[in-house]
């Protein structure tokens, strides 16, 4: 295309390319939005063979709208990404904070530009550009110095629809990422379309890893999404890599009102009954019964691992040393 040599693709970390006597472990991370930031902000710092594989599901915001109306993959979830393993050098922050700028426009005007992120429309450019959307991503991640790859689940958008519980016992049938999100306590979701294509180098980088890391995130909304789709739950099933769910700080969201952390765990087993699990990581903090969630993890073929990984300050949000620090341990000592 004009303004990209033919044949050149930039360099991003080593993508899931196993190479020998390699030191750093390969790992890729699976989630989306604030959850997937935590992972991959913790996991840069400890290798630069790491691919992230995010939920192309969003249809709220800017992702929402890009989406509607360029028919293209929600971009806002693949941009978080991208800026989580930006270069922790000037160069890398500032493109981190082009990304991530959003457009306020003044009041009275038709606000054509409002609330959308930067980071958003020059994805989509570079996909126009293109015509492929593992390339785009990869031009946007050179040009921060990301420290990995960023690739979508699938390589079409997907719709998740789910089933909310009422206060009356009774069921409604919601669609919509943004709607399920805040909608109340979800007992099942499902992609739309069911059987779409995953991405061919999320298949491959898993097919390759050393680790698979399942959360933090939405539970239903970001995390299951993962096990829904058939390729890629085969491929999480297949792998010879060892498997780390991360669990989330809280557990009192709408669409987990009422499940405890032994419950997040069942829901998993239950989506996907031949998916096992070598390690949980969560902090203790966030856990009413402890004996509970062993048991569920032992049913997942796991072992638990208990450390404090949350913030300072009483909010739950992981931080990323700690959570650095606990993976790091959790790598040496599996």
């Amino acid at each position: 295309m004009p303004g990209f040599p033919t044949g050149a693709m930039p360099m991003v970390g080593s993508g899931g390319t196993r190479k020998p006597g390699r030191k750093e472990p390969a790992v890729v991370a699976l989630g989306g939005g604030h959850g997937l930031y935590a992972s991959l902000s913790a996991l840069r710092l400890l290798t630069g063979d790491l691919t992230a594989v995010v939920t192309v599901a969003d249809d709220g915001g800017s992702s929402g709208k890009v989406r509607q109306e360029l028919d293209v993959l929600p971009p806002g979830d693949l941009r978080m990404a991208l800026a989580a393993l930006c270069d922790d050098t000037d160069w890398g922050r500032t493109w981190r904070d082009v990304m991530q700028h959003r457009f306020r426009s003044r009041p009275g005007s038709d606000a054509t530009l409002d609330n959308h992120a930067l980071g958003n429309l020059l994805i989509v450019a570079l996909w126009e550009l293109l015509d492929n959307p593992v390339d785009g991503l990869r031009w946007a991640g050179a040009l921060l110095g990301a420290r990995g790859q960023v690739l979508p689940m699938a390589s079409v958008p997907l719709t998740i629809e789910g089933d909310v519980r009422r206060p009356d016992g009774g069921v409604d049938v919601v669609r919509g990422q943004s709607r399920l999100a805040v909608a109340g306590t979800l007992d099942a979701v499902r992609l739309d379309p069911p059987d779409a294509p995953a991405c061919r180098e999320a298949l491959e980088a898993i097919d390759l890893a050393d680790w698979v890391i399942l959360g933090p995130g939405s539970w239903y909304t970001s995390v299951l999404p993962h096990l829904l789709l058939p390729e890629l739950r085969e491929a999480l099933c297949a792998t010879t890599a060892k498997r780390l769910v991360t669990m989330n700080l809280g557990t009192s969201t709408k669409e987990t009102r009422g499940l405890t952390a032994a419950d997040h765990l069942a829901v998993l087993r239950h989506c996907a009954p031949d998916f096992r699990v070598n390690a949980v990581l969560v902090d203790p903090t966030s856990v009413d019964d402890a004996d509970a969630l062993r048991a569920e993890a032992a049913g997942l073929g796991a072992e638990v691992f208990f450390g404090r990984v949350g913030a300072s300050g009483g909010a739950p949000v992981h931080d990323h040393v700690r959570l650095a620090t606990a993976y790091h341990d959790i790598f040496g000592g599996s």
